[in-house]
């Protein structure tokens, strides 16, 4: 059986219900391995899941005012991969306190990904039943605090033309507009020159080496300007 006292402490968290927390910490292999039904981590997962999604992105929501939907969803999916979560789980030591299957034991199941981002979520869960949802955001915000303070930018937008679009279209059914203004340079190192239009307002112009990367770049330009 897991050493809960000195996860607790670990964790930084006393839980009033330690059911819970071994809850949380048992996987779903145990159960059926003696026979009898044993109940595992998956519903606190499922629960953890909604605290932690809706934890950052309240956090998001407010540290990033100027940005839509589009930029906001990305952030908030880097920060919740599967392979972020099960480095927190390791961060934490779940891997050592986990309850497992002899058969999964066997097979590394302590140090599997999954595993260890599904207790992780499952902790969560448990930490939102026992103590509410202020002491799970408490820990969530502190065990993010690192990946926030690399957020101080948005991550860099892959796709500025489809972002720009998602913020202008729904206001007025209408999507930007791009124009070839000039071509410069030399026929094998030509510039291209664009600009962006909405509703026949030009919005910004952009520069590249091709006509694809000038319509990108004026995107970037409109989207930087419509957030000032």
């Amino acid at each position: 059986m897991p050493d809960l006292a000195s996860l607790q402490s670990r964790l930084g968290c006393r839980f009033r219900d330690e059911t819970l927390l071994r809850l949380a910490l048992t996987h779903p292999s145990v159960a059926h391995e003696g026979g009898v039904p044993v109940p595992h981590n998956q519903r606190l997962e499922f629960l953890g899941d909604a605290v932690l999604q809706l934890v950052l992105t309240r956090e998001l929501y407010e540290k990033f005012p100027g940005f839509g939907e589009g930029p906001l969803t990305k952030a908030r999916a880097k920060l919740v991969n599967r392979r972020t979560l099960a480095e927190h789980a390791r961060q934490v030591g779940l891997g050592a306190h986990l309850i497992l299957s002899r058969g999964e034991e066997t097979h590394g199941g302590r140090e599997r990904p999954s595993a260890l981002a599904d207790a992780f979520e499952a902790l969560l869960g448990a930490m939102f039943l026992d103590g509410g949802l202020e002491v799970a955001r408490d820990f969530i915000l502190h065990e993010f605090a690192a990946a926030f303070g690399e957020l101080s930018a948005l991550p860099n937008i892959e796709n500025p033309k489809g972002e720009l679009q998602e913020l202008l279209q729904p206001r007025s059914g209408r999507t930007p507009e791009y124009q070839t203004v000039r071509v410069a340079g030399t026929d094998n190192e030509p510039l291209f020159e664009c600009s962006v239009q909405h509703n026949g307002v030009e919005l910004a112009r952009g520069s590249g080496k091709t006509k694809k990367a000038a319509e990108s770049d004026a995107a970037r330009a409109a989207l930087a300007r419509l957030r000032e």
